[in-house]
């Protein structure tokens, strides 16, 4: 079973997902956590620039529920050292969030978006065979 934040961060994502959601292994529901994430901070960073304060907070506070989401999910236990590096990681990025929204930096959107792919690449490069057998176990 997944963890609660898990839980929380795919219903930050659902919007048009919950199809795939539905049938995704836990190893693609994360990749698609990071895409979501992505997603949320581009559109984030598109409605700063057109002065849109709704949605640049909406999608921003949206992209700190999946960050969030991931954090939870991470397991100090089995993960160690990376585990732990990660959730430093997490946890900066939705600071950086939310020093964006509060000063209108699309810069910092930037930085957490490089910060995410560079992370969502790591991940990516988890052979699928490899994946399914944590599934698995």
């Amino acid at each position: 079973m997944y963890q609660t934040g898990i839980h929380q961060a795919l219903n930050q994502y659902r919007d048009g997902a919950l199809a795939e959601v539905n049938e995704a292994n836990p190893h693609r529901l994360i990749q698609m956590l990071f895409d979501g994430a992505l997603e949320r901070i581009a559109t984030a960073k598109g409605a700063m620039q057109q002065g849109n304060v709704a949605v640049k907070g909406e999608r921003i506070s949206k992209a700190i529920g999946i960050i969030d989401g991931l954090r939870a999910h991470l397991d100090m236990e089995k993960g160690g050292e990376v585990a732990a590096n990660l959730d430093a990681l997490y946890e900066y990025m939705g600071r950086r969030l939310t020093e964006a929204n509060l000063r209108n930096d699309p810069a910092m959107l930037d930085e957490v978006s490089k910060l995410l792919r560079e992370v969502k690449a790591g991940w990516d490069a988890i052979p699928a065979q490899q994946a399914a057998e944590g599934d698995r176990g």
